[in-house]
């Protein structure tokens, strides 16, 4: 989780709070604003008061890409059966428009749409993974008859192991190794 210098102060004053109500602690301010800066692992607040004032004001967040899908039903078998995301919502604008859907696993969220327009055919994505063996051995074990990927150990970055859906879009999933 990302945290500004108003969300540091405004849990130093909850924990205040809780221990001056609790009655068997009673922190000042200035003590709780140095217990949050240490579970948020700096040295003190003004290390981390600091660190977070040169910070990006304008709160730009994770990018959500959009690819291009054509047709539902092997988005789905591709997305849904084989990667093992599931959807957050769908949006059509009528009945038998095109589907425009967001789809997550983890803490990765893709958009899907058969918008004609959004998305390019053939895009890539990278995506950082904790553990790449562990999702290759998933991925092989589903036996998608389509997708059968392997893992490249001298790919920048970390091992990466690449898959490509149905409609010539790459996922490239790596184990960050430095």
């Amino acid at each position: 989780m990302d945290m500004t210098i108003k969300d540091a102060k405004r849990a130093a004053r909850v924990l205040r709070d809780v221990s001056i109500t609790s009655g068997s602690l009673s922190l000042t301010h200035s003590q709780a604003l140095e217990i949050v800066a240490r579970q948020a692992g700096y040295r003190d607040w003004n290390t981390m008061s600091a660190a977070l004032d040169g910070a990006s004001r304008v709160g730009i967040r994770r990018p959500v890409p959009v690819l291009r899908v054509r047709d539902e039903g092997v988005m789905r078998d591709f997305y849904v059966d084989y990667l093992g995301f599931v959807f957050e919502w769908e949006h059509r604008f009528e009945r038998d428009a095109p589907l425009y859907a967001r789809v997550r696993r983890d803490q990765m969220v893709i958009d899907l749409s058969e918008h004609h327009g959004d998305g390019t055919p053939g895009s890539v994505i990278w995506v950082p993974v904790d553990d790449l063996r562990g999702l290759h051995g998933e991925l092989t074990g589903k036996a998608y008859p389509r997708m059968r990927p392997g893992i490249d150990e001298q790919a920048p970055g970390g091992p990466t192991m690449e898959v490509i859906d149905p409609y010539a879009n790459v996922i490239r999933f790596c184990e960050v190794t430095g």
